[in-house]
C-alpha cells in the first residue's frame, strides 16, 4: 500500500464523513513520509494508511507482532487485549464494522486495547526481529545458595517482516528520541542511543475544542504511553511505560520515566560489569 518514500499530507486532521479526525498537531505536519510520520507522531498519516489497509489487514499484522493474545508469562489472569476486526465485531457486538472505525483503530484507539507487557514484547520484537515468551523468575535457589531451577528466554517466533522494513522502522524510532523534532526526545540518555515511540490514548471525546488536561477531571484525562529499547543498535533492554490519566502526552510524561528506568539499568550494568556505553549519533537514513 505504501513504501518508505510515500508522502501523505497532514493538514491537522482527516475529514471522514461528518467527522473530523484530528492530528495532535493542530496546524498539521505538512507532507510527511514514513520516517517523519513516526518521528513526529503524525496521526493524519496513519489515519490514511489505515484507510488504505482496511481493518482486517491491520488486525492480521498486529497479531503477528503479538498483540491480541496473552504473552504467556507465568502470571495469573493475564489479559489478551483486543485487536478488533470485522469478525470480532460481528461475534462480540453483533454489529458490522464501519469504515470510520478503521481510522481510530489505525492509531491504537477505538476498540483496541493492549497491556504493558504486550507492548514491551512488541517493541523488543521490532528491535530484534524475534519474539520471545517473557518470564518473571530467572532462577530458584535453596537457602544454602545452590540453584534448584533456572529459566531463560524462550523463542516463539520471528517477525515475518522484510529486513528493509525493519531497517526503516528502527531508523525512525531512533530519531524519535535522538532528534529535536522527535516526540520522544525526553527519553534521551547521555552515552546510550535510545529508540522508542510515544503514544497518547484518548479516554474521552471532546470534539474540535479539547480542554487542557490540567483542567479536566482526572478520570477524563488521556493515558500517556512510551515504548523503547536500548542501545538502539545493540538491544539489551526494552521498556514500556503507561501513565493512566496523565497531565500530558507520552512524550511529556511517559518518556522521562522510561529514561529513568534505562538510566538505572545502564548505571547498574556499568557498576557491576564495568561496561561502558559510547553514544553513537543517529545514522543518515539508509545507512543503519
Amino acid at each position: 500500500m505504501i513504501n518508505p518514500f510515500t508522502r501523505i499530507r497532514c493538514g491537522g486532521g482527516v475529514q471522514f464523513g461528518n467527522r473530523f479526525f484530528r492530528c495532535w498537531k493542530k496546524g498539521g505536519h505538512g507532507s510527511v513520509d514514513l520516517h517523519e510520520a513516526l518521528v513526529q507522531s503524525c496521526d493524519s498519516y496513519f489515519y490514511q494508511v489505515g484507510q488504505r489497509l482496511g481493518i482486517d489487514a491491520i488486525a492480521e499484522w498486529a497479531r503477528r507482532f503479538g498483540l491480541g493474545a496473552p504473552t504467556g508469562i507465568e502470571l495469573d489472569h493475564e489479559k489478551a487485549g483486543v485487536v478488533p476486526d470485522t469478525q470480532w465485531k460481528r461475534v462480540y457486538l453483533q454489529q458490522p464494522w464501519y469504515s470510520g472505525e478503521t481510522l481510530s483503530a489505525a492509531i491504537g484507539q477505538g476498540y483496541v486495547t493492549a497491556t504493558p507487557i504486550q507492548m514491551a514484547n512488541m517493541i523488543a520484537a521490532v528491535a530484534t526481529a524475534k519474539r520471545y515468551r517473557p518470564y518473571l523468575v530467572r532462577r530458584v535457589e535453596a537457602p544454602e545458595g545452590n540453584v534448584i531451577e533456572e529459566f531463560g528466554p524462550e523463542l516463539i517466533g520471528t517477525l515475518p517482516v522484510k529486513k528493509s522494513t525493519l531497517v526503516a522502522l528502527r531508523q525512525a524510532l531512533r530519531d524519535v528520541v535522538a532528534t529535536e523534532r522527535g516526540t520522544g526526545k525526553r527519553a534521551r540518555l547521555p552515552g546510550v542511543a535510545v529508540a522508542g515511540k510515544t503514544g497518547t490514548a484518548q479516554v474521552a471525546a471532546f470534539g474540535a475544542r479539547r480542554p487542557k488536561a490540567s483542567r479536566l477531571p482526572r478520570h477524563l484525562r488521556d493515558h500517556a504511553w512510551f515504548v523503547s529499547w536500548a542501545p538502539a543498535d545493540d538491544p539489551e533492554i526494552a521498556v514500556a511505560v503507561v501513565v493512566e490519566h496523565a497531565e500530558g502526552g507520552g512524550g511529556a510524561v511517559a518518556a522521562p520515566l522510561a529514561r529513568a528506568v534505562l538510566k538505572a539499568y545502564f548505571d547498574l550494568r556499568q557498576q557491576r560489569e564495568g561496561v561502558r556505553y559510547a553514544h553513537v549519533r543517529s545514522p543518515a537514513r539508509g545507512a543503519f
